[in-house]
C-alpha cells in the first residue's frame, strides 16, 4: 500500500509540471528538515537547499572552490579578505543581491541557536566596502576560508525583514517560522512545494547568472524509507534516480537491463559516540558511575567490533573498516593512520576486568534505522559482538528526525552517527565532533562531551596554521590522539554507488550532494 501511495504522488504531482524528459524524479531515505540554510546540520537537507541557495564560492567537479555569488577575491593581508560580488544577480523573489544582503546573512549564521558557524569559523567581521564589494576580516589567518563558506549559504535581508525572519527558529526546540517552510536563494531551482515526508518540487530559475549543464528542469524529490519500496519504485520506472541503496540490491541493479549503477566513494565515515562527561551513564545498570570515562572500557567496546565481519556480512563489501575519523579523499587522511587492530574479545574482556566489571554491564545504544546504509543492522551486529565479551547493550532505534533531535538534547550514552567534512579537509570533522563543544563554532556535534585540553590546543592552532606541511601534522597527530584514547569507536567509511534508469545520466559526488544542474534525461 505505501509502495501505490508513493507511486500516486509522483504521478499527481509529475502530472502538474511541464510535460518534459527534463522532470528528474529523485529518491533517497531522508525528507528535510528544514528550508532554514542556517537551522540544522544535516547532509540530506543540505543537498537540497544546494539547489536554491548559493555562497560566494563553490566547488567545481573536482572539488576545488571557484566563483560563485563572488565573481573574484584577494587576500588584503593576513586578517583581510576582499571579495567582489556577482553583479546583476536577482534572489528568486525578484529582488537584487547586494553587499548588504552578506553582511546580513553573516550576523544571522552566528546566532547561537543555528548549527553551521563552523562555515565561517575564524571571520570577525564582514565589512561592507560598495554595494559590489565586501571585506572578510578575520580573528587569525583561515588557510581554510574558501572551502570553509562553501556552506555560508547567502539570504536576501529584504526577504528575511519581510517575513520576520532575521532570527533563527531553534530546531531543537522545534520552533517554526516562514523560513522553515519557505526558500528565497539565488540558486539554479526555486523550491516550489515541500510536503513533509512526501515530496519536495523543485523548478528551473529562468533568472539565474549561469547555465544549467544538464536537461533537467524540474526536480521531484521524494524521501522514501523504506529500501525494499524505494528500489521498487526504480525498478518500476516510477523514480529515475536512487542514491541510497541497500547493500543487497546493488548487484541486481547493475544486471537489470533497464537501470545502471554509477559507482563513487562517499567521505562519510560511521562511529559509534558515547557519553563520557555524566557522573551517572544514563539508560545503564551501573549506577553512580559513568564505565565510559574509562579508557579501558572504550578500548574493550573497539577491540570486540569485528569490522572486516560487518563489511563483509552487512555491507556487502560497500564500507571501508575504519580506525581514524576520516575517509580517503579527505585532506589529512593517512593510511597508515587509518589501519585497524584486529578484533580481540580475549583482550577486550581482559580490559573489562581490569576496570572494575569482570560480568560485563548494560546500556542502551540509539541508532538511527532510516539515515545511512544498513544503519540499523549494523547497530544490531554490534551489539552482537558486544554481547561475547559480556557488554549488554539494548537498541534503541528510531527514524533520524527523531533521532537527531535526542541527540542535540543529549538524552543519550551511546549512539552511531555518520559524519562529512563538507570542507573535504579533517579541520572540519575534529572542530565538529572532537574539539570541547563551545557557544562559538566548536563541538556543535560534540554529543558525547569530549573534552580533551591536548586535541583542543591542537585543533585551534591548525584553523590558523599556514605552513601546510606544519598543518598536516597536527592534523594527524590530533586524529591520531582522538583514535588511541578511543574518544569514539569507529566503525567504517562508506562505499556509495547511487542507480539510475538507463536513461539518466549525472555526476557522482562523494559528498552525497547530487546537482541536478549536472543531469540530463534522453
Amino acid at each position: 500500500m505505501l509502495k501505490k501511495l508513493l507511486i500516486a504522488a509522483t504521478i499527481s504531482v509529475a502530472a502538474a509540471l511541464p510535460a518534459s524528459a527534463a522532470t528528474l524524479r529523485w529518491s533517497a531515505q531522508n525528507d528535510i528538515t528544514t528550508l532554514d540554510p542556517y537551522s540544522w546540520q544535516h547532509s540530506a537537507t543540505s543537498a537540497i537547499l544546494q539547489h536554491t541557495y548559493e555562497a560566494l564560492v563553490r566547488f567545481s567537479k573536482d572539488y576545488k572552490p571557484e566563483p560563485a555569488l563572488a565573481t573574484s577575491w584577494e587576500q588584503v593581508s593576513p586578517l583581510q579578505w576582499r571579495f567582489k560580488l556577482r553583479q546583476g544577480v536577482k534572489f528568486h523573489d525578484g529582488s537584487p543581491f547586494t553587499a548588504d544582503d552578506v553582511v546580513f546573512s553573516f550576523q544571522r549564521i552566528k546566532q547561537p541557536q543555528g548549527t553551521k558557524h563552523v562555515y565561517v569559523t575564524g571571520i570577525k567581521e564582514i565589512v561592507k566596502v560598495d554595494d559590489h564589494t565586501i571585506d572578510m576580516l578575520l580573528e587569525r589567518p583561515v588557510p581554510l576560508l574558501l572551502r570553509n563558506i562553501l556552506q555560508f549559504f547567502i539570504m536576501s535581508k529584504k526577504w528575511c525583514i519581510e517575513h520576520g525572519v532575521e532570527r533563527i527558529a531553534d530546531y531543537r526546540a522545534k520552533e517554526m517560522s516562514f523560513a522553515v517552510t519557505h526558500a528565497n536563494g539565488t540558486g539554479p531551482y526555486i523550491v516550489k512545494e515541500w510536503v513533509p515526508d512526501k515530496q519536495v518540487v523543485l523548478s528551473a530559475n529562468p533568472h539565474w547568472w549561469d547555465k544549467i549543464q544538464g536537461n533537467v528542469t524540474d526536480i521531484l524529490y521524494l524521501p522514501i524509507k523504506s529500501d525494499a519500496t524505494r528500489v521498487a519504485a526504480l525498478l518500476s520506472g516510477d523514480v529515475d534516480l536512487v542514491t541510497e541503496l541497500p547493500a543487497q540490491d546493488v548487484a541486481q541493479l547493475r544486471q537489470n537491463a533497464d537501470t545502471k549503477v554509477l559507482d563513487g566513494i562517499e567521505i562519510r565515515t560511521l562511529f559509534i559516540g558515547l557519553d563520557q562527561t555524566s557522573d551517572e551513564l544514563k539508560y545503564a545498570s551501573v549506577k553512580g558511575k559513568n564505565p565510559f570515562k574509562d579508557v579501558r572500557v572504550r578500548k574493550a567496546l573497539s577491540l570486540a567490533v569485528d569490522r572486516n565481519a560487518i563489511k563483509r556480512q552487512v555491507m556487502r563489501d560497500m564500507s571501508i573498516p575504519a580506525a581514524i575519523l576520516v575517509a580517503p579523499d579527505v585532506d589529512g587522511y593517512d593510511k597508515d593512520l587509518d589501519k585497524l587492530q584486529p578484533a580481540d574479545a580475549k583482550t577486550a574482556k581482559s580490559l573489562l576486568t581490569e576496570a572494575g566489571y569482570p560480568n560485563g554491564f548494560e546500556f542502551t545504544l540509539d541508532c538511527p534505522n532510516n539515515r545511512y546504509v544498513n544503519d540499523e543492522q549494523t547497530c544490531q551486529t554490534v551489539i552482537g559482538m558486544w554481547a561475547r565479551v559480556g557488554v549488554k547493550a539494548k537498541l534503541n532505534a528510531m527514524p533520524f528526525s527523531t533521532y537527531s533531535a535526542k541527540l542535540q538534547a543529549r538524552d543519550t550514552s551511546a549512539y552511531m552517527l555518520g559524519w562529512i567534512p563538507s570542507t573535504f579537509d579533517a579541520q572540519n570533522t575534529l572542530q565538529s565532533i572532537v574539539h570541547t563543544r563551545t557557544s562559538g563554532d566548536d563541538g556543535n556535534w560534540n554529543q558525547g562531551r569530549i573534552s580533551d585540553p591536548e586535541i583542543d590546543a591542537l585543533i585551534d592552532a591548525i584553523k590558523g596554521e599556514t605552513d601546510a606541511a606544519k598543518r598536516l601534522g597536527m592534523v594527524q597527530k590530533a586524529l591520531t590522539l582522538t583514535r588511541d584514547r578511543y574518544y569514539y569507536i569507529t566503525l567504517h567509511h562508506l562505499m556509495k554507488p547511487w542507480a539510475m534508469r538507463k536513461n539518466v545520466t549525472t555526476v557522482h559526488r562523494s559528498n552525497e550532494w547530487p546537482e541536478s544542474k549536472y543531469a540530463r534525461i534522453d
